[in-house]
């Protein structure tokens, strides 16, 4: 694993284990960290916004609308306590509403009765402020964070024995079928399971590998 991704899992597997005392599963916390990372990356993408003057070059994550201004990371990171628990379940409960037409959003369909498990106040706040806070994600590789997200998810197979397994497909399983599916650049390659996107990435790899040298700078992007 890289070196890099090694460190990330250690970090985030230190706060798992703290969390287990207060009876927060394994596979609660890996639930908690995605919504979190999932905001504190929203957040980083309007701050690379700000940096860019063309409104045409903004991406936004979260709903580009009045009512959603400084909503998300932002409003989390200041809050200790009460506050913040009850921050943190009103704002999982808005991510899961419907568009005003009752019409499913990939937001509402991603936070769909997601609740907070993490009862402990103060323990939310250290995971916000000491853990997510601390890392740049957008920053980080593609392949680092889903390496490390994979080795969490396996750490948690290997922690609960059960039923973990079917979330989690073995990297070196991954990489023996692309190599016998022997992807090609005039594929088209899709995943309809995609967790973390390891079967993707290992195919990208592996075709980088076989054809990287001879495809046309237009071929790579």
């Amino acid at each position: 694993m890289n070196p890099e991704a090694r460190r990330l899992v250690d970090r985030l597997w230190m706060f798992c284990n703290f969390l287990r005392d207060d009876g927060v599963s394994s596979l609660e916390y890996l639930e908690q960290l995605s919504f979190l990372v999932f905001l504190k990356m929203a957040d980083e993408t309007e701050k690379l916004n700000a940096q860019k003057s063309n409104p045409d070059e903004h991406k936004h994550v979260l709903p580009d609308t009045d009512d959603w201004r400084g909503r998300g990371w932002p409003e989390l990171i200041d809050l200790t306590g009460d506050p913040l628990e009850e921050a943190y379940t009103t704002l999982l409960n808005d991510l899961g509403k419907k568009s005003a037409d009752d019409q499913d959003t990939a937001l509402s369909l991603i936070f769909n009765r997601a609740r907070n498990r993490i009862e402990n106040a103060a323990n939310l706040r250290r995971l916000i402020v000491d853990l997510i806070d601390k890392e740049r994600w957008m920053d980080a590789q593609s392949d680092i964070k889903g390496a490390a997200y994979e080795a969490l998810i396996a750490r948690s197979a290997e922690d609960t024995k059960s039923g973990a397994g079917q979330y989690f497909t073995p990297r070196v399983l991954i990489e023996s079928i692309v190599r016998c599916m022997r992807p090609t650049p005039y594929d088209t390659i899709t995943d309809p399971a995609c967790g973390t996107g390891g079967f993707l990435i290992a195919a990208h790899d592996q075709i980088m590998r076989d054809y990287g040298e001879h495809l046309p700078d237009e071929d790579l992007d």
